[in-house]
């Protein structure tokens, strides 16, 4: 068993245009101050990295890492959520999305598709320059606007969407490879990977591809209604980031999951600050405790109601105190006898 690192905290929701929020220096001097250990980053904000020169500038990434090490922090991994939705974009989506181009490919999806693409091999060499072993990212979705269909889905729509899927995001893989780094996928609705059976899809498209990795997040399952905690027992061997997000699920008999498109705050759904939701986070660190991770629990904050600064403030001692130390020794030890073949013999009648 190894025990979980942390505490970590995803700084994009907490990126802004005032002090301390609007460079990496100045916010992670803040989140240093309260108790943080790691930081996960937004590549997209041009405020906390240049992804193209960390890529391309060894020099550039060993002045990042020590600016915060000298604060006390590691960075945690790199984040790519908004880059990666562009690998796969419906039409249906093309207007929305935009927003999250560069000026350049708005308009133009297959520049789009190539940009976003060129963004994520960028990451996977940012960070095996910045000495990381895992990247946080969406998978895009092509099928999304038929998760509910009416009428119904023609005959092989979905095998086609996932083996363009898989198409799309091989060659993205096998750059990750060559960097050493595990790609990391948070399985999130709107996106075409949004469950377990989605990702064994996927999977199956990549042929098992060993950096085709997950970002655990239980809040996203608390959302859709499902097992959480069994979740990791399943695809524990393929968790390699956590985010530590809480949420609840209260429906009613006027809404459930869709929510009936209501605002944040009115959903049956919501997500909420560490400790205020539903989540059962004793369970989850001491199952992936048990299953050996070793990688680092990060706060993401996402919460209708609480301030943002609370949030995180009240995050940092929230994770250390669910952190188990992992234990070196068997609690039965002291009665134990030692190895013995003669003895054993004798016990099982031989």
């Amino acid at each position: 068993m190894n025990t979980i690192k942390g505490p970590a905290i995803f700084l994009a929701q907490f990126m802004g245009d005032e002090a301390p929020f609007n460079s990496l220096d100045s916010i992670t001097t803040w989140v240093a101050s309260l108790g943080y250990k790691g930081v996960q980053i937004p590549s997209w904000d041009s405020r906390c990295i240049d992804l193209q020169k960390a890529a391309e500038s060894k020099t550039y990434c060993d002045e990042i890492v020590g600016m915060l090490a000298a604060k006390g922090l590691q960075i945690t991994e790199l984040s790519t959520h908004l880059q990666g939705q562009l690998v796969a974009v419906n039409p249906a989506y093309d207007l929305g999305f935009d927003g999250f181009a560069p000026d350049s490919v708005k308009g133009n999806p297959k520049a789009r598709t190539e940009w976003a693409v060129q963004q994520l091999k960028y990451a996977a060499k940012a960070s095996q320059n910045l000495g990381l072993n895992a990247h946080a990212t969406f998978s895009g979705a092509l099928m999304w606007h038929t998760v509910y269909p009416w009428p119904q889905r023609p005959a092989g729509l979905v095998e086609q969407g996932f083996k363009e899927l898989g198409r799309r995001w091989l060659p993205i893989l096998n750059t990750f490879d060559e960097c050493g780094v595990d790609l990391c996928y948070e399985i999130h609705p709107g996106e075409d990977l949004h469950d377990g059976v989605t990702f064994e899809m996927f999977l199956d498209e990549v042929k098992g591809h060993k950096r085709a990795n997950l970002l655990y997040d239980p809040s996203h399952f608390v959302l859709q209604a499902l097992d959480y905690k069994q979740y990791i027992d399943f695809y524990h061997e393929r968790i390699k980031m956590f985010h530590v997000k809480d949420a609840e699920f209260n429906p009613t008999g006027k809404q459930g999951v869709y929510g009936g498109y209501q605002s944040w705050i009115n959903r049956a759904g919501r997500f909420r600050s560490l400790g205020d939701g539903q989540v059962d986070f004793k369970s989850i660190f001491s199952k992936l405790t048990q299953y050996g991770y070793d990688g680092w629990a990060v706060l993401e904050w996402e919460c209708c109601i609480k301030d943002p600064v609370q949030g995180a403030t009240e995050g940092a001692p929230f994770i250390s105190s669910h952190i188990i130390k992992a234990t070196e020794k068997v609690f039965d030890d002291f009665a134990g006898t030692g190895a013995d073949e003669e003895l054993n013999k004798k016990i099982l009648g031989l």
